[in-house]
C-alpha cells in the first residue's frame, strides 16, 4: 500500500528522515561495494579452478639437444598410451623462446643455450592418483624430468582469492545487521517522538498492527531512497574500477569481472535493503508497542 500524504504529516520529522535516508546511503554504497569485491574475487576463483583443474606440465632439462628430444618422445609415446590422460602435447620451442626472451635477451638467445622441452598435459581426473601416473611415466621416459602441477604451486593464491571472498561477504553481512540496528533505533526514536500521536490514534481504535504499517512504510521509503543513492554511487566506482582493470591488459586480472548474474544481485542490493529495513522496524514497533500497552 502506497504512503499517503497524511500518513507523511502524521510522522513529520523531515530532519530525522533525511538523516536517515544518507545514513542508508552510506551504508549501501559500502555493502555494494564489498559485494563487488566478493562476486568478482569469486568469479575469479571459479575462473583459476576452470583453468588448472586438471592441468600439468612436465619439464625435460638435458644439454645435448638429441638427448633431449628423444626423451621427449619418449614421453609422450608413454603420456598417450596413459587412459587417465585426456591430452598431451609439446609446447612449441618458439614460444618457449618468446617468453624467455625479456629475462635472456636477443643475445641470450643467440648464444644458443640450451632450452628446456616442456609437454602440456590435461588429465582426464584432477586428483593425485592421476598426477601419480603422469609422474611415473615421466621419470620412466628420463631421470631429467620434471613434473610441475598448477593447482599445486597455485593453490596459496587460490587460498587467497577464497579468503579474500569470504571476507568480502562477510562485510555484507555485516553491513546488513548494521542496517537492521539502524532501523531499530529510528523506530524507537520515532515511536518516542510521535508518542502523543500514536496514544491520539489508539484511542481513535487504531491498531497496532496499523501504527506499524505507518512506521514500516516510513522506513522503507526511507531506506529505498538511500539505497538507489547509495547504489549508483557505488556502481560508479565498480564501473570506474572495471574499466582500470580492463585497461591493464592482465590475465592475472582479466577474471575479475563481473557476470551479468553478478551486476543483477548488486542491483537488488537497495530492494533487499528496503525489505529487511521494513521487516526490522515492523518488529521494533509491535513489539515497542507491546510493552507500552
Amino acid at each position: 500500500m502506497a504512503m499517503r500524504a497524511s500518513d507523511r504529516r502524521l510522522l513529520g520529522d523531515r530532519q530525522g528522515r533525511r538523516t536517515m535516508v544518507w545514513i542508508m546511503a552510506i551504508m549501501i554504497f559500502l555493502t555494494v561495494l564489498a559485494a563487488a569485491m566478493g562476486l568478482s574475487v569469486a568469479g575469479a576463483g571459479a575462473a583459476l579452478d576452470r583453468q588448472l583443474a586438471g592441468r600439468l606440465t612436465v619439464q625435460v632439462v638435458e644439454a645435448d639437444a638429441a638427448r633431449r628430444d628423444a626423451a621427449v618422445a619418449r614421453l609422450l609415446a608413454g603420456l598417450r598410451r596413459e587412459p587417465m590422460v585426456a591430452r598431451a602435447v609439446e609446447v612449441d620451442r618458439a614460444e618457449l623462446a618468446e617468453l624467455m626472451r625479456p629475462w635472456l635477451g636477443e643475445a641470450g638467445l643467440d648464444a644458443d643455450l640450451p632450452i628446456p622441452a616442456m609437454v602440456d598435459v590435461d588429465l582426464r581426473q584432477n586428483d593425485d592418483a592421476a598426477v601419480a601416473v603422469v609422474t611415473r611415466v615421466a621419470h620412466a621416459a628420463t631421470p631429467a624430468a620434471r613434473v610441475d602441477w598448477h593447482a599445486s604451486w597455485l593453490a596459496p593464491v587460490r587460498g587467497f582469492l577464497r579468503t579474500l571472498g569470504w571476507v568480502a561477504f562477510g562485510l555484507v553481512a555485516v553491513m546488513a545487521t548494521a542496517t537492521a540496528a539502524v532501523v531499530l533505533l529510528s523506530a524507537r526514536a520515532g515511536l518516542d517522538t510521535h508518542r502523543g500521536t500514536i496514544d491520539i490514534l489508539h484511542m481513535l481504535g487504531a491498531t497496532d498492527v496499523q501504527i506499524a504499517r505507518l512506521f514500516q512504510q516510513r522506513i522503507a521509503v526511507d531506506t529505498l531512497a538511500g539505497g538507489l543513492i547509495g547504489t549508483l554511487a557505488g556502481l560508479a566506482v565498480v564501473l570506474v574500477v572495471g574499466l582500470q582493470i580492463g585497461s591493464l591488459d592482465s590475465q592475472v586480472l582479466a577474471g575479475l569481472g563481473l557476470s551479468t548474474s553478478d551486476w543483477l544481485l548488486i542491483v537488488a542490493t537497495p530492494i533487499a535493503f528496503m525489505l529487511l529495513a521494513m521487516i526490522a522496524a515492523r518488529i521494533a514497533v509491535l513489539r515497542a508497542l507491546g510493552q507500552v500497552l
